[in-house]
């Protein structure tokens, strides 16, 4: 499993910097993000031994649970002189996020890739200061106009960017998308290339400060187009999990 996973890993990053090559980037500024849903435990340690350490959940219950689990492995090897320590990974929340899980959720969580509205935003505000941290945050932007999808509509995401910056427990690192699940190849790279778009509208405003500098754009089926389109986080799932033997509810994990 470990050897399928750095395979599939390798081959993810070689198109990473294909893409990159072609926008004239450095792949070094792409991060992957392991969606790891309903993939098991056993395959998440494999992913951390593998040395991906940043890891995306959809949904805070698993997300908790498995980082509580995942914690209390890496605990365990670290006292096996044997073994030897480990990075704790980097926990990303990349699914809608109701308010009355942010507590639950907070803790653990590195970056909160989907903050829609105004009193979510509001309510993490609300938790950071109880827990006394500062939390980075990206504003999800509906750009394909899905209804569907969450996300702030784009006419409406530079007001609502400036409301999140002025909160003082929280940090505006930037924007996420999610295209239309489409094999319309023009269709998926309009809205990476709006929401890029809107992103660079947001940096000459200074919208966030020298902080905002983060796109979370592509999964599987699209991560090339947004890397070209200057995605510095890709959510992969299905494609880092290709050739595994999962459970059937995990055939598709983004």
């Amino acid at each position: 499993m470990k050897r399928k996973l750095i395979e599939n890993w390798r081959r993810i990053e070689q198109r990473i910097a294909a893409a990159c090559a072609r926008a004239g980037r450095d792949p070094a500024g792409v991060t992957v993000v392991a969606v790891t849903k309903t993939v098991t435990i056993d395959v998440i340690r494999g992913l951390v031994e593998a040395g991906l350490h940043d890891l995306g959940e959809s949904r805070a219950q698993e997300l908790t649970q498995r980082a509580a689990m995942l914690k209390e492995w890496l605990a365990r090897r670290a006292r096996d002189a044997s073994v030897g320590g480990q990075p704790q990974p980097r926990w990303h929340m990349v699914g809608h996020l109701q308010r009355n899980k942010v507590k639950q959720v907070l803790p653990w969580v590195e970056l909160i890739h989907s903050v829609d509205s105004l009193r979510l935003a509001e309510e993490i505000d609300t938790q950071s200061q109880a827990l006394g941290r500062k939390t980075p945050v990206l504003l999800e932007v509906n750009a394909g106009g899905e209804a569907t999808k969450f996300g702030v509509v784009v006419p409406a995401a530079v007001h609502l960017a400036e409301q999140i910056h002025t909160l003082p427990n929280l940090e505006l690192r930037g924007l996420m998308t999610m295209a239309p699940l489409t094999h319309d190849e023009s269709r998926t790279r309009n809205v990476f290339t709006r929401v890029r778009e809107l992103f660079d509208e947001m940096v000459t405003e200074r919208i966030g400060g020298a902080s905002f500098r983060e796109l979370s754009m592509g999964m599987s089926n699209d991560f090339e187009y947004a890397v070209e389109a200057g995605a510095t986080y890709v959510r992969i799932g299905t494609a880092l999990f290709e050739g595994l033997e999962l459970p059937a509810q995990a055939a598709r994990v983004d």
